[in-house]
């Protein structure tokens, strides 16, 4: 995979200052302004796409920052092949595996991410959609390898003009009303739904697309009544363990994370024990897990003895405990019920909430900045950026308006 080589353009040397003062003396206009402004140009393009920009883009870009409308110079960097091949491609890799590594493999996550975003796609949808991109001219698309993107890498297409968008529904067999977006691709389904409990979907979406892995919404306050039966409600002998840091996760985790119930991500555990050739299950309608006999799967009864009291899964129906108490804070969309079915509805759940909206805005601003948020300035800026893509779901919004704001760094 490659990697993208971002140039931060410093403020320029005292010695090329004064050459500029001199040249601009000499010509009888600002000319020392007008470098700063195509210097801007340049930082825009090599943050967003990682390359320079050719002349023609550079003087557009510089004209666009002369004119008022830096944005404009930052959509005009955006429509560099590399912004897809490279920037995107690197911004989703590490959420698409438990690691978090950018050095792994090109997946059909990756590419939904980025096929989305060049299809300017509300951005919010892809915990939900019934959406998957593809390429063309390599192996097929397959449910139990990862050939296909690893093609699509290793022939380096270009991921701006070669990826096509169609359903999970057609080519996985889930249905299209158990689809989640990228939670239920294949990439996802084998770093979070493999062996486990499928607790894992749910931290790793949540440290992933709200930006809070669980210590951070421990909450003791919710009531416990769905933590399941593999808690121990005394580890170690001592029930304050449990009520004092067990029950702040799993109260709110385990209602959510029952919306992952009918699935399973299948491995020959001899053979192919990391699940390189494993593959998505969905318990449909009909179907019956041998071990719990209903459609729940048996990794939803694992230690169900360590306490037998504790709550058995018995469906998919999810509810969010965390639209109260201290984690309301995380902004859930009053306009949803904040319960469902399945994993389409709770990630409407999710992504609809002002965790989402900052924890993408963050993300980008550090991508694009290359520093964290400072101080008033720079976060009165990512409120207003968090304000426009909590109403259009438009990410390349969010990476052109970080890029213009942060030209001057």
């Amino acid at each position: 995979m490659s990697t993208v080589l971002r140039v931060h353009a410093g403020r320029p040397s005292f010695g090329r200052m004064l050459l500029c003062l001199a040249l601009g003396v000499a010509a009888g206009a600002p000319q020392s302004a007008l470098a700063n402004e195509r210097d801007q140009a340049k930082r825009i393009h090599d943050r967003i796409a990682g390359v320079p920009p050719d002349t023609t883009t550079l003087d557009l870009m510089e004209q666009d920052i002369v004119d008022g409308d830096p944005v404009a110079a930052a959509f005009r960097a955006i429509e560099h092949p590399d912004f897809y091949n490279v920037t995107l491609k690197n911004f989703a890799a590490p959420w698409t595996n438990r690691e978090q590594d950018v050095f792994v493999p090109f997946n059909d996550y990756a590419a939904t991410i980025i096929g989305m975003v060049r299809d300017d796609d509300d951005f919010r949808d892809i915990l939900s959609a019934d959406v998957l991109y593809v390429g063309s001219g390599v192996p097929a698309y397959s449910t139990s390898n990862n050939a296909h993107y690893e093609a699509l890498e290793q022939q380096g297409v270009d991921l701006s003009t070669n990826l096509t968008r169609t359903t999970q529904s057609a080519l996985t067999g889930v249905p299209s009303a158990a689809t989640a977006g990228v939670l239920t691709t294949r990439a996802a389904s084998r770093a979070f739904f493999i062996l486990g409990t499928n607790r894992a979907m749910f931290r790793f979406t949540m440290m992933n697309h709200l930006c809070n892995d669980m210590e951070q919404v421990i909450d003791t306050t919710r009531a416990p009544d769905r933590i399941r039966q593999d808690v121990s409600r005394s580890p170690g002998g001592d029930s304050r363990i449990f009520l004092n840091n067990c029950i702040g996760c799993h109260s709110g985790m385990d209602p959510m994370a029952q919306a992952f119930a009918y699935y399973d991500y299948v491995i020959d555990r001899d053979n192919d024990p990391t699940g390189e050739n494993g593959q998505l299950v969905y318990n449909g309608p009909g179907a019956v897990d041998p071990v719990t006999g209903t459609r729940v799967v048996s990794k939803y009864f694992n230690n169900n003895t360590t306490f037998e009291y504790g709550y058995v899964t018995l469906d998919d129906e999810w509810d969010n405990y965390w639209r109260a108490g201290p984690n309301s804070l995380l902004g859930w969309d009053s306009s949803l019920p904040g319960s469902g079915a399945g994993a389409k509805s709770l990630g409407q759940e999710l992504a609809h909430s002002d965790a989402f909206a900052q924890c993408q805005v963050e993300k980008v601003f550090r991508n694009v900045c290359l520093r964290a948020p400072a101080d008033d300035v720079d976060r009165t800026e990512i409120q207003a950026i968090v304000s426009s893509f909590e109403s259009d779901g438009d990410l390349k919004q969010v990476f052109a308006r970080s890029a213009a704001y942060c030209r001057g760094d």
